[in-house]
């Protein structure tokens, strides 16, 4: 029947290209294929509609899933911040409908998981005002407001959490977070690195016709530049790159006997994993300054890693770039060790134009 079915289309195809008279026979062959197409244009139809997919083909199966996990990426993507919506329209919305703000800004996880009517009988206001908040900042009902909220605590909650009570004498409850956290970073530093890397760190960049280094965001752009600021004291050729595309523009160039020092706190910045790879394919050699285990230190061939646990207050500072901090200085002194004499000349000739350029100590800092 199928082979039947499959005859009549492909002649009928030929005779509408050809427009051959048909006998009586092919005629009734030629009918029942357009029967056939109508049939299956119907089915088609139906399954478009229906949304359904039982009569895709495997291959079509084996892209739909890589489609719909991208349509919904992006749909992920275009979710607003609904969060930063409330407070900006807080001074627009009417008596009641802020009531209902303060419910949602005062505890979120409570607002995604409570009812419409919890929500209005903790607000004092109808069911009807929640309905009307939600709408007035461009949400359209409570079920799209939900969604939309529900996604604001991808973040977590320790961003929506209000600062802690102030109990210190001084005032400042931070205060002894941030000494504490410094000192523990350091610690972390101290018992984690290896010395062995840091020796093979040190041999590389002692050998290396130039050294470039990488590093993306606030943090690491910050600890890239302090690595160049360290390094070129000692006489070493060094630049450092923090902007992606100069990054593999960089890299390009590079040639055996060049170095990468590649800087992620997470190691899972992809631009950086890139430039690394693109290196590593025109033979430079690579050191990655990072936490263990991660994208990042698997690509280079020297690994400096160290893994500090955040404090819980999201207003301070990471404390891991004390940690970071560390390791370049180790990693910058232990390179001058290996070139010793040409780093002491070098050292010697910069601290002798500075004390010509500005009076001062001898034992001021090299710089200012």
């Amino acid at each position: 029947m199928v082979i039947s079915t499959l005859k009549c289309l492909l002649l009928s195809y030929i005779l509408r290209k050809g427009n051959v008279s048909l006998s009586p026979g092919t005629q009734r062959c030629s009918v029942a294929g357009r029967m056939e197409r109508q049939r299956a244009n119907m089915i088609r139809g139906q399954v478009e509609k229906a949304g359904k997919t039982d009569f895709m083909t495997e291959a079509d199966n084996q892209h739909e899933p890589v489609a719909s996990h991208e349509a919904e990426g992006r749909d992920l993507r275009r979710i607003p911040d609904i969060i930063s919506l409330v407070k900006d329209s807080y001074a627009e919305l009417s008596p009641a409908e802020r009531r209902v703000a303060d419910v949602v800004l005062d505890d979120v996880k409570y607002a995604v998981d409570a009812s419409n009517a919890a929500i209005a009988e903790r607000a004092g206001v109808s069911e009807p005002t929640v309905t009307r908040f939600c709408r007035a900042i461009g949400c359209e009902g409570v079920r799209d407001f939900k969604l939309k909220l529900a996604q604001s605590l991808v973040v977590g909650a320790l961003y929506l959490a209000k600062s802690p009570a102030i109990s210190n004498d001084n005032g400042m409850p931070f205060w002894n977070a941030v000494f504490g956290e410094a000192r523990r970073a350091l610690q972390e530093a101290e018992r984690q690195l290896d010395p062995g890397e840091l020796q093979k760190a040190a041999e590389l960049i002692a050998k290396a016709r130039q050294v470039t280094v990488f590093g993306l965001g606030g943090s690491s752009s910050a600890l890239a530049q302090e690595t160049q600021y360290r390094l070129f004291r000692y006489g070493i050729t060094v630049s450092a790159q923090c902007d992606p595309y100069l990054m593999r523009m960089t890299a390009s160039t590079l040639k055996p006997g060049d170095l990468v020092i590649a800087i992620s706190a997470t190691g899972r910045t992809r631009e950086v994993i890139e430039a690394v790879e693109l290196a590593k394919h025109y033979r430079a050699n690579a050191i990655a300054v990072t936490a263990p285990d991660t994208d990042l230190a698997r690509a280079c061939d020297v690994r400096l890693t160290v893994a500090v646990p955040e404090y819980p207050d999201t207003l301070k500072p990471t404390a891991s770039r004390y940690a970071f901090l560390m390791m370049i200085d180790l990693l910058a002194v232990a390179s001058a060790y290996k070139l010793d004499g040409s780093a002491r000349e070098t050292v010697r000739r910069i601290k002798y134009n500075a004390q010509i350029h500005r009076t001062g100590k001898e034992m001021e800092p090299l710089g200012d």
